[in-house]
């Protein structure tokens, strides 16, 4: 082989399934991605490592869910991750929003919430797949791959808890207040009395949320409440 042939060899790109064009080492064809995270070290880091995947490229990131629809209507990426708790708007709002600009938008929930009340609103909003944040990388960049695919992707445990959720009835607004009133232990009169609702109304807002949470008692009703993810406290 003569000094030219060598050249060309030595500024041959590396061949990839997908055929992309190349430049610089960087492949055009990669997976473009959003990342919504309002804690700035994980969002780095998650910038960082996706970062040295061939065929990722993150194209925007922020730390709020206005400013994620925005920066998704603007770069349109193939795949985004999404927190659930942001400031100015949650997680579950901004999925909506994208994806009713474009509801094959595919958003993968990326969280510290394992409560199978947020799961059920990460998925009933539209996103296509829910992780925890101590997820391995390789499983959250083959996450990313196969959602980019169009697959949908639930691991096991998170389905478990989904499947859960599901036969249940969703609680109101007014429940949730009631529900986040008895947590802070306060009697029907004083909750009543918060809500400037009657404390017959109270007795039929707590017996209401016994049975769709199928417990018999407050405790067990917080307990309940705590382990979906209806309660932060």
């Amino acid at each position: 082989m003569n000094r030219l042939e060598k050249k060309k060899a030595g500024n041959t790109p590396p061949t990839y399934a997908s055929k992309a064009a190349w430049h610089g080492g960087r492949n055009y064809g990669s997976i473009r991605i959003l990342v919504a995270e309002d804690h700035t070290v994980v969002r780095d880091g998650l910038v960082a490592i996706i970062g040295q995947e061939q065929d990722m490229t993150v194209v925007a990131d922020t730390g709020d869910g206005q400013q994620a629809v925005e920066l998704w209507k603007k770069h349109r990426p193939d795949v985004t991750l999404m927190d659930l708790q942001m400031p100015v708007m949650d997680g579950v709002n901004a999925i909506y929003q994208i994806r009713a600009s474009d509801p094959e938008a595919r958003i993968i929930v990326l969280t510290t919430y394992d409560g199978d009340e947020d799961i059920y609103r990460g998925m009933r909003a539209g996103a296509k797949s829910y992780l925890l944040k101590d997820v391995k990388r390789e499983e959250l960049f083959q996450c990313i791959r196969d959602v980019h695919s169009g697959r949908t992707v639930v691991p096991l445990t998170i389905a478990a808890k989904l499947a859960d959720r599901l036969p249940g009835e969703e609680l109101t607004p007014r429940e949730l207040e009631v529900l986040r009133l008895l947590a802070e232990g306060k009697p029907n009169k004083l909750i009543g009395a918060d809500l400037e609702i009657t404390e017959v109304t109270v007795k039929s807002h707590v017996q209401n949320l016994f049975r769709k949470l199928n417990v018999l008692s407050r405790t067990e009703a917080i307990s309940v409440a705590n382990r979906r993810g209806l309660l932060r406290i």
